[in-house]
Parts: C-alpha cells; structure tokens; sequence
C-alpha cells in the first residue's frame, strides 16, 4: 500500500509538471501568393511547432483613411479568406493549432499604432470597416475550428481613442467564435490596453529592447530581461490573464538587441550569433514563468529551403544556426 501510495504521488507529480511545462510554440506562418503543400508544413512539423499564426491582411491607404480592403482579387492568395481555409487545413491535418491573426497594412508600411482619424464622422466609418473585416475572420475562424483569434494588432492610437468600440467589438466576436482571444499589443503599449480581463490571454509582440553590444553576452542578456518581467506579471496579475507573446523574434544581424523592432535595412553586419544568443536569452528568462503561456517566433515562410540562410539579416531563423535552437526548445515543451 505504502509504496503504491508513493508511486501514485510520483505519477501525480510527474503529470503536474508535464502539464507546467506545455506551451504555445508557434511560429508567424507568412502569406504567400501560392497555396501550400504538405512539404510546407513539413519544416514547422520539424520545428517541434505545436500552433502557427495565419496572417491574412487588410489595406488601408494612409492613417488617416477609414476604410480597410481586404478579400481583393490583387492580394496574394494567404492574405485572403481562401488562402486561411487552405492554410489551415493543411497544417490541421499534421496536428499543427491555428492562430488566425487578421492584420492591417498600411501603404507604404507605415507604423499601425499611429492609425488615427480626424472625424468623429471618420471615426465611425473606420470602426464599420474594422468590425466588418474582423467579424468576417471570427465567423471563419469558427467554421474552421480554428482555437485561437487575434483581434487586432499594434493599433495604439485606436484602442486608446475609442475603447467603447473595443467593448462592443467583443462582445459581437464572443456572439459568433467560441475559442480563445487575444490582441496583439507592442512591446511599448500592452500596459495601456484597458481590455485585458475581456480576453484570455495578453498578447504581447516582445521586441523590448535588450543590449545595446554588437554581439550579446548571455547572462547580461538574461539579467536585462528582469525589468520587463516584473512589469510583464504585474499586468498579468492585475488583469488575471496569461501572457503570450503573439510575435517574438530578433535579426540576424549587428547590435539585434538594441532595437528589436526595427525591420528597414541597414549596413549592419550579418550576425547569426547575436540572433541565437538573444533568442537563448528569452527562453532561459521567459519560458518558464508561470505566468507565461508561450508564443509565435517571427517570421517564418513558406518555402523553406529558399528563406532565410547564414547570409540573411532578417527575422527569419530558417536555414540559420537559430532554427536549431528553436527545434531543441520547442521539443524540451512539446506536449506528448
């Protein structure tokens, strides 16, 4: 009886921790003008990727237009309606969850967060829009089965101008999708979102700026993320939410602590190490807090055998020492 007992407790034990250890190991799956196969879904497979985010757009002309087009004949086919429902079956039948995570370009690529009318009249029409171009990709979402919505993305100006929308806005996605929702906040604005406790995760994208040195040194690394958990958990805490990090991700190039965020190119030299270092940094100081429920590394792209590569500067790992560290880490979380 008494050992019995014991290796119960074991087994109790044993389960508790695998269960701590799951996480959402995602990665940012990227439009492409063509449907995909199953070799596309291969290497995500192979990442030890348990979820993807499906990325379909809207464009707008300038931050000051109010109205969004999306579902057009002239955007690539994963940018649209036809693209997510193909993307998703494909990757639902290798075991792979969907994030779908509508977002909006605006020509030019100007900044989201800066998207601000100059009308109430103006105003309405952009909140008609917005709710016409989510509300069509919740429906979806829910004929898809697709467990996990993200209702927006880096849109500061806007949340902060019109959170009456933003009430309303859910409440009329929780009408008609039954999964998970999220927003995508950046790495400078989470703290202002006033609907956190509406949703059920705080989706953060993590570009927090972290050394400043041309190549990082892991434990400086590491130390400078503890500013940003403690202010992470706070809001976590207040708002009774976990924290996910909708995008996460550095550059293969010089000084890719500095500012994450940064997409333009530059003369900065290409820089695998720094890449991988700050990616270790994250998950030796991020994974494991218990008020963390994963995230979705940012980018990755379709045809893997031609992205990315040990002469790239951009976000993507594939192809780099990078995507190897993130097999081994998704794997040590991978649910069995």
């Amino acid at each position: 009886m008494h050992l019995n007992y014991l290796g119960l407790l074991a087994i109790l034990l044993l389960s508790s921790c695998a269960v701590q250890r799951e996480r959402i190991n995602g990665v940012s799956f990227v439009a492409h003008p063509e449907p995909v196969v199953a070799q596309n879904i291969k290497p995500v497979k192979e990442v030890n990727a348990n979820y993807a985010a499906i990325m379909p757009f809207g464009f707008i002309r300038n931050t000051s237009d109010p109205q969004i087009h999306f579902n057009t004949e002239r955007q690539w086919f994963g940018e649209t309606a036809a693209g997510v429902a193909q993307y998703a079956s494909e990757l639902q039948k290798e075991g792979i969850k969907i994030m779908l995570k509508p977002q909006i370009w605006i020509w030019r690529g100007e900044y989201t967060g800066t998207l601000e009318m100059t009308t109430e009249a103006d105003w309405l029409a952009f909140e008609e829009s917005y709710s016409t171009f989510i509300l069509s990709f919740a429906k979806q979402a829910e004929d898809l089965n697709i467990p996990m919505l993200c209702i927006g993305t880096e849109l500061d100006k806007f949340v902060q101008a019109r959170p009456a929308y933003w009430d309303k806005l859910i409440t009329e996605i929780r009408a008609i999708y039954n999964g998970q929702l999220t927003y995508a906040a950046n790495w400078d604005e989470y703290k202002r979102v006033p609907f956190w406790e509406q949703l059920d995760y705080i989706g953060v994208d993590a570009y927090f700026p972290i050394s400043t040195q041309q190549t990082p040194q892991l434990a400086k690394a590491i130390a400078a993320w503890q500013p940003w958990l403690d202010q992470l958990e706070l809001v976590s805490t207040k708002a009774d939410r976990p924290v996910l990090f909708t995008e996460y991700g550095y550059r293969s190039w010089d000084h890719a602590g500095k500012e994450p965020w940064q997409s333009i190119r530059t003369d900065e030299g290409v820089n695998l190490e720094a890449q991988q270092v700050l990616l270790q940094a994250l998950y030796d100081a991020v994974w494991d807090q218990e008020w963390f429920a994963g995230g979705f590394i940012w980018k990755w792209f379709v045809n893997h055998d031609y992205s990315g590569g040990t002469d790239n500067t951009m976000f993507t790992p594939q192809n780099k020492p990078a995507e190897m560290l993130i097999k081994e880490h998704y794997g040590t979380y991978k649910e069995d």
